[in-house]
């Protein structure tokens, strides 16, 4: 008997997409997706694109040059300057992007950004991987502001290089009172762009600053610190639901994932614990 032969099919279009709009002066739009055979048409934006691409790669055509972005790259496109997009490969790519606004990167950097678009500089990819994971979780604004901002300290010094700078010993007083200012917030907590503004200093700074002295970034400090208060609520005998709220956390998830973070177990567990001790 001939042995019989089935026809390949070739697997569908994959055409998955999230995109949200978070609390995050700044960045109008995150977007991530996953596209196997689809291909973006010549278009433009009123925003800053930055683009990573977790696996395959997109090749992309930006005022007549033709580019593309392989895994280890981080693609900058400016604004009002139209662009195309389309797979590599039959299997597609997947990519998270931002949409950030000119309070990020102002129109003078439109030229250089159109002159070198990818940026091959892993510190940069890992930030950004980082500032993607921050801003997929409501209550993490403080970080994401602080990632955010190095993230556009770093674009800039890529697309306006300045001579290096001698080191600079830790503003210690600057760090003390952006310190003072969390520790007096820690329920409703401050935004990066308030707290510069109320210390007279630029956002990267502050956040340096503090990390030196400290040896920690403002918003770990932050969460360590709701975190700690929480860990005395719940041992008190206070529900879970209840201490998300009067500890600064956005609601209940929020304050499990950072208590798991920091003590190992969620809160509930914790409680629990405490309860049997006594």
């Amino acid at each position: 008997m001939a042995p019989q032969h089935r026809a390949l099919r070739s697997p569908r279009p994959q055409r998955e997409i999230s995109a949200w709009r978070p609390r995050v002066p700044g960045v109008v739009e995150v977007f991530h997706a996953h596209y196997t055979e689809y291909a973006y048409p010549m278009h433009v934006h009123e925003a800053w694109t930055l683009l990573i691409v977790d696996d395959g790669a997109v090749r992309y055509d930006l005022a007549r040059h033709e580019h593309g972005t392989p895994h280890d790259t981080v693609s900058l496109l400016p604004p009002y300057v139209p662009h195309n997009g389309s797979p590599v490969t039959e299997h597609g790519f997947r990519k998270r992007v931002l949409y950030l606004d000119l309070s990020r990167l102002d129109e003078s950097f439109i030229g250089p950004a159109v002159d070198a678009p990818d940026l091959v500089d892993p510190v940069l990819r890992r930030r950004v991987g980082q500032l993607h994971s921050a801003l997929a979780h409501p209550g993490d604004e403080l970080e994401a502001e602080s990632r955010l901002t190095l993230v556009g300290e770093r674009l800039r010094g890529h697309l306006r290089p300045r001579l290096p700078e001698e080191p600079s010993r830790p503003d210690r007083t600057l760090a003390h009172r952006l310190r003072e200012l969390l520790d007096a917030r820690l329920v409703e907590g401050v935004a990066l762009e308030e707290a510069a503004r109320l210390l007279q200093a630029h956002p990267a700074h502050l956040v340096r600053a503090f990390s030196a002295a400290f040896g920690i970034a403002p918003h770990q400090y932050l969460m360590s610190r709701r975190v700690e208060r929480a860990r005395r609520l719940l041992l008190d005998g206070r529900p879970p639901g209840e201490v998300a709220p009067a500890t600064g956390f956005f609601d209940q998830s929020h304050l499990t994932r950072h208590f798991r973070k920091l003590v190992g177990v969620p809160p509930g567990r914790y409680a629990r614990a405490g309860l049997r001790a006594a």
